[in-house]
């Protein structure tokens, strides 16, 4: 079959197959969602798809692998597949749904608002939007999948009436890199260092992890550090808080990194002797089969997708309580036997998620859709020309402020 080389992946030219694009808020660097999409393209385009990824924004580093979204509105026919990346509600979310393409939504989960009180109004507003958004797609999907069966459940409940499970992309090769340790490097020494990976935001529980960590180290080990690795954008009084949460404790070696690269991730994997998780809400938490591969024991609060993720390695844990939590790291750090049981235990959880035929199970799901009949969207009459105004008002906000500003304010209705 003919076809042409981009970024180092054969693209057919196979014109007798409709093209299957995917669409998504946004495509970050370094995130699950973003790795999983661009596995997901590779897939489609080695098995002759022409597919492109859509988004409404993306971070620079990953921009050149993506297009904007309104491209999709004046190229996107009823044979089309949309592959919809469902993790929030979005203006890209709703054009996808309006367009005459057949859907497979993909469900990411989203975190429930609650968690978000009194630290980020705007996205307690998108998340509970975003969730009762989710339930008009039940009628309009020809498959709703799950990354986990936890959200495949949660999809069902809603009310959808296909569901299965698209498990995560068993793919590593973002730690196959060359570590890059100017930061972690100053971390390689007989000290202890215990991990987390994740963002600052309230749902990981880093204030559990951060008290956990205090009581290890005043109860067993002064020789001990936390390294917390992910960004905190969005969520600076979040982060303010844990803060003041260390001065209170007076606990020292607590080091807060950022956003990462994926050099400088693998080197903090490779100095880390315990991953420690206390989040409270995850559809799947790729951060724990990362460090699986990377061989670093896990103890993982047992809640949402996590024990389904660890699929009966690692140790889960269901108490909050500081002094139990410290003297389960003390036994796992101290016990040698017990931690080889536990990475072997790991390896053989990380073999059967790799043993899964991801691309397979795709491509099946892509032909169902592609074999489905096409479904109307139900839209209202004018939805396009409220897009239009919608688009002419963030060209005016973006550029013009001040004339943004201007404009009259619609009057609120009792």
């Amino acid at each position: 079959m003919p076809g042409r080389e981009e970024r180092g992946v054969l693209i057919s030219d196979d014109m007798t197959r409709p093209p299957v694009h995917q669409v998504l808020a946004s495509l970050a660097y370094g995130d699950a969602i973003g790795h999983e999409v661009i596995g997901i393209q590779r897939v489609l385009r080695e098995s002759g798809y022409r597919s492109d990824i859509f988004v409404e924004t993306a971070e620079p580093r990953v921009a050149a692998v993506s297009r904007d979204y309104r491209d999709l509105i004046d190229d996107c026919t009823e044979e089309h597949v949309l592959i919809h990346h469902f993790s929030i509600g979005s203006v890209a979310s709703r054009v996808a749904y309006a367009l005459p393409a057949k859907m497979l939504l993909v469900y990411h989960n989203i975190t429930p608002p609650e968690y978000f009180l009194g630290v980020h109004p705007l996205l307690v507003q998108q998340c509970f939007m975003g969730r009762r958004e989710l339930s008009a797609y039940a009628g309009r999907c020809v498959l709703a999948v799950g990354d986990s069966e936890y959200n495949r459940q949660e999809l069902e409940a809603i009310g959808f009436p296909r569901t299965d499970v698209l498990p995560v992309v068993p793919d590593f090769s973002h730690l196959d890199v060359t570590p890059q340790c100017l930061m972690a490097g100053g971390f390689d020494d007989d000290w202890t260092n215990i991990l987390f990976v994740g963002r600052v935001v309230p749902s990981k529980k880093l204030d559990d992890v951060i008290r956990f960590f205090h009581a290890y180290r005043t109860l067993y080990n002064p020789r001990s550090r936390l390294l917390l690795v992910g960004s905190h954008a969005g969520f600076e009084s979040y982060y303010a808080m844990l803060q003041q949460l260390i001065v209170r404790l007076r606990t020292p070696d607590v080091f807060f990194f950022g956003h990462v690269s994926n050099e400088e991730l693998t080197a903090f994997y490779d100095v880390a002797d315990l991953f420690l998780c206390a989040s409270e809400h995850e559809g799947f938490c790729v951060p724990l089969v990362e460090a699986f591969y990377k061989r670093v024991p896990v103890v993982a609060y047992a809640a949402a997708a996590v024990p389904a993720t660890l699929d009966g390695a690692g140790i889960l844990y269901e108490t909050k309580q500081p002094v139990e939590i410290a003297a389960l790291m003390d036994t796992v750090l101290k016990d040698d036997d017990l931690r080889e049981r536990l990475l072997s235990a790991q390896d053989a959880a990380l073999d059967r998620l790799r043993r899964r035929d991801f691309a397979a199970l795709l491509l099946r799901f892509v032909e169902q859709a592609v074999a489905a009949s096409p479904t109307a969207p139900r839209v209202t009459h004018d939805f396009w020309q409220q897009f239009a105004h919608n688009e002419r008002l963030a060209d005016i906000r973006q550029y013009r402020p001040a004339a943004f500003l201007a404009l009259p304010q619609a009057e609120e209705s009792e």
